[in-house]
């Protein structure tokens, strides 16, 4: 079999990465032999961004770059989409392996799928029920047009059956949960909190990069805001995406960043590290919200609105928008919550293995 893997941001590499080591452990040991062909769209392409996520997860080198980044959604999605159409009719693929909600994963499922090549989605039906986020309408019309649909939840299932999509859908559990497993104890090998002058559960760890706050100059201010305040009780640290930095500095606004340890963005290990030292973590990351989860480290979700339900159902998070005095107060009472230390709704971290079962049985 075939198979040509569609990728293109930070996220999409780590779940890439899982599936990837399962089929290497599928070809080393089965005669039914899968070939996988990378293509890389290049919608993140900064050293930290990319590049070493590769090196770090030993994902095989791409086949592909198409070198694709820094344009509009619209501009983006069809250089991408006239590039893969390419690709796929130079490489006439069994199937097309897309993942997550980025332009990357709409372009790739619109190329293969109007090539009548069958389209399988790692992380479908996820739902923010928030139309205005470009990621929930490539999430959609990727789940539309998908012949397998790999869930990472139970409420991924529902969400897709309340769609009339049942056919072709798997509950196979959440691949960022096995390469969690996978990594976590040399990343704490790897990277000792010395490396950022850091204490262990005596810091906050933040991350934002979501449209929906860096474009909003007063959401951007208000959480940036809250931070400094935090900061005055306890040390945050914030990894400081390159638009967020750019976007500041255009405002001059970058004073809001003052009284804050602000470092350049870090490699999966390096982030893997600071996440399960972190007394809290703080974010708009879907991924950084479930990897929170996955280290037990409360997380305070700086939207109004969150795929992984279940990170809220089991007291690990709490949503707060951008709200100043919500963030404050919230980090304040972090301690009176109550949690769930025992449910586990990723799976057993093996869905990358399940995945790879499926495909070579269909």
């Amino acid at each position: 079999m075939k198979l040509i893997t569609i990728i293109g941001a930070r996220p999409q590499f780590i779940k890439a990465a899982a599936v990837s080591k399962a089929i290497q452990a599928h070809n080393t040991c089965r005669t039914n032999f899968i070939q996988e062909i990378i293509v890389h769209t290049g919608q993140h392409y900064d050293e930290n961004m990319s590049k070493v996520f590769f090196t770090e997860l030993e994902i095989p080198h791409p086949d592909y770059n198409l070198g694709i980044a820094a344009a509009t959604h619209g501009a983006m999605t069809g250089q991408m989409l006239e590039q893969l159409e390419i690709v796929l009719l130079k490489e006439k693929p069994d199937i097309v392996l897309i993942y997550g909600d980025t332009n990357s994963t709409l372009a790739g499922a619109l190329a293969a799928i109007k090539l009548h090549i069958p389209v399988a989605h790692v992380e479908a039906g996820l739902r923010s029920f928030n139309m205005l986020m470009p990621e929930e309408i490539n999430r959609i019309l990727a789940d539309r047009i998908s012949h397998l649909l790999f869930c990472p939840t139970e409420t991924a299932v529902s969400n897709l059956a309340k769609e009339s999509i049942t056919n072709g859908v798997y509950n196979v559990g959440d691949v960022m949960y096995d390469i969690t497993l996978c990594y976590r104890d040399k990343a704490y090998q790897a990277h000792p909190l010395q490396t950022w002058k850091l204490e262990e559960k005596a810091y906050a760890l933040c991350t934002i990069h979501r449209a929906e706050n860096t474009n909003d100059s007063i959401r951007l201010k208000n959480i940036l805001t809250a931070l400094q305040q935090i900061a005055q009780e306890m040390a945050v640290i914030l990894p400081l995406h390159p638009r967020t930095r750019k976007l500041l500095t255009v405002r001059g606004e970058m004073h809001l960043l003052e009284g804050l340890q602000v470092i350049d963005p870090v490699s999966y290990l390096e982030m893997l590290r600071l996440e399960m030292s972190a007394k809290v973590i703080l974010t708009d990351s879907g991924g950084v919200q479930k990897e929170a989860f996955f280290h037990k480290v409360p997380c305070i979700t700086l939207r109004d609105e969150t795929e992984w339900v279940e990170t809220l159902s089991s007291g690990w998070n709490q949503l707060c928008g951008a709200n100043q005095t919500t963030i404050v107060e919230t980090w304040h009472h972090l301690d009176t919550q109550n949690r769930d230390y025992q449910t586990q709704p990723y799976g057993d971290g093996k869905a990358a293995e399940k995945i790879i079962n499926l495909l070579k049985d269909i």
